[in-house]
């Protein structure tokens, strides 16, 4: 599975640790993007830096090349959207990973990938 970057930022927050628990046996995955957007706050803490750098030092960052630069220009020329969003959505596409994220909103639209809400509530049978 693929992580987007709030997913990230909550699973490295103090109390983040059921989350990571939910995620470590799946392999996870994460954009290099979303490796900058988790990183790149102007004022990120000493603290903070350091439980990123632990939650990324179990998951495999995938590189944005050509492949998803070209995807991600896809999904932007179809609809409106984010750069990190759609660079994070082509990453997922590209290695067939659903993408698990607290902001379904912002990539529902796209045919074909799968989104996992892990903070939704389960659906009744």
């Amino acid at each position: 599975m693929l992580l987007d970057t709030n997913i990230l930022i909550y699973m490295a927050q103090p109390g983040g640790e059921s989350l990571q628990a939910q995620m470590v046996s799946a392999s996870p995955a994460a954009s290099l993007i979303a490796r900058v957007e988790a990183l790149g706050f102007q004022c990120i803490t000493a603290g903070e830096r350091e439980r990123m750098d632990k939650v990324f030092a179990w998951v495999e960052v995938l590189p944005v090349d050509d492949a998803v630069a070209d995807a991600a220009i896809l999904l932007r020329q179809a609809r409106r959207m984010k750069l990190g969003d759609a660079l994070i959505a082509a990453t997922a596409l590209l290695y067939d990973l659903p993408l698990v994220t607290r902001n379904v909103g912002d990539f529902k639209h796209i045919a074909g990938l799968q989104i996992i809400n892990p903070f939704a509530e389960p659906e009744a049978a």
